[in-house]
């Protein structure tokens, strides 16, 4: 009796899912696709062994200011006085743990994905000679801001064409110690910033992507075209390379802007445990780099088994948003040190997010490591003597 009832049972399961799946395949083939996903091949992931070795270092963090600033992607610092800019299109000074808002490059209303445009997205963010504040924004482009006065003076408009195109999405950028050159980053040609997941997924390679800008000629020159998503960048101390992030395919490259290799690129870190983000100096002569997300190895890793099924990828954003498919991402949090050679020297893991969520820069100061993060509310901060 119970063999014969447990046919029936998988009878009555089987064309039960089939007569909802047929149906359902009809109607995501005639849905729309937002994205057209191309197949990426990456190599497997490496294990996360040795100074990879998973570890709990980043919940040794503390929030600061938790709840009083929201998406503090990028930090740098004036003495003692902190400054980042916020999801809520604002440039923030903290002063003796005092917030305030020093400049905004849009204007309101802000909060919703469509509200972005206009309320601008500050995202890298650095400090020039004469203590002046260079930043990036997503939506309007590079910028000098005055930190006392807030007086803000546009370098590089997104609606200026640079050899025939507009940047559609201005990440990060890095200054000469002269003040003279900014490299910075345009992710695509076709994506803005609040698409950036779409520009993850579709894994094209549409944009002009390192750029420089001289602040004596004012003008803008495209020195590496072909990236799959160019996000953080950073000068070399002797400055005479810049380390491009090409988040997508996990890996970093590097331009050389002066010496017998200049105009050259080769790469400089391929293949890491995770989707790198900012990219920044360390008091050791390295770099600290923030992952966006961690390429699990052992276990399962969402990016890699999706790189190369552009039909699941689309199958999946004819269903979902964006927003539900980032809640799928499992949450860990990971900062790798990187030697001046690109090697790995430690690495600091918070797995499932649990005291800093969503890193996306390590800025070291005074023997702490701050923490920003596209999507927190709060900066993290890790004594490095603790771990």
């Amino acid at each position: 009796g119970s063999t014969y009832s447990s046919k029936v049972f998988r009878v009555t399961f089987l064309t039960l899912a089939a007569s909802l799946t047929v149906p359902l395949l009809g109607v995501t083939v005639l849905l729309d696709c937002p994205i057209d996903p191309q197949p990426i091949s990456l190599k497997e992931p490496p294990l996360l062994t040795g100074v990879l070795e998973p570890n709990v270092k980043l919940r040794k963090a503390e929030r600061l200011w938790e709840n009083q600033l929201y998406g503090p992607e990028s930090i740098v610092n004036i003495g003692d006085v902190l400054f980042t800019g916020t999801a809520d299109g604002k440039i923030i000074k903290i002063e003796d743990g005092e917030i305030q808002t020093i400049a905004r490059i849009g204007h309101g209303p802000c909060g919703t994905r469509k509200d972005e445009p206009t309320c601008g997205r500050p995202l890298g963010i650095r400090v020039g000679p004469n203590n002046t504040l260079f930043v990036a924004d997503a939506y309007y482009g590079l910028y000098e801001v005055d930190p006392d006065t807030g007086e803000i003076k546009m370098l590089v408009s997104t609606k200026t064409l640079i050899a025939g195109q507009k940047l559609s999405f201005v990440n990060d950028l890095t200054v000469t110690q002269d003040g003279r050159k900014i490299y910075f980053t345009d992710s695509s040609s076709k994506w803005q910033r609040r698409d950036y997941l779409f520009l993850i997924m579709e894994g094209t390679d549409d944009g002009r992507h390192l750029l420089e800008y001289d602040t004596v000629t004012k003008e803008v020159k495209v020195l590496m075209v072909g990236l799959r998503f160019p996000n953080g960048v950073q000068l070399s101390p002797a400055e005479d390379f810049v380390l491009v992030q090409e988040t997508t395919m996990a890996r970093i490259r590097r331009y050389y802007v002066s010496g017998l290799m200049k105009g050259g690129a080769d790469m400089f870190v391929e293949n890491m445990p995770g989707l790198p983000d900012n990219i920044r100096l360390s008091s050791s002569g390295g770099y600290w780099v923030a992952m966006s997300a961690v390429r699990h190895n052992p276990g399962f890793s969402l990016l890699d088994f999706l790189s190369e099924k552009p039909w699941i990828k689309r199958m999946i954003f004819k269903l979902l948003s964006q927003e539900t498919v980032t809640n799928f991402v499992p949450k860990y949090s990971l900062v790798v040190e990187l030697t001046e050679t690109g090697s790995y020297r430690r690495s600091f893991h918070d797995p499932n997010g649990v005291m800093v969520a969503y890193v996306s820069e390590a800025h070291e100061h005074n023997g702490y490591l701050y923490l920003g993060s596209f999507r927190s509310p709060y900066i993290g901060r890790l004594n490095l003597q603790d771990v």
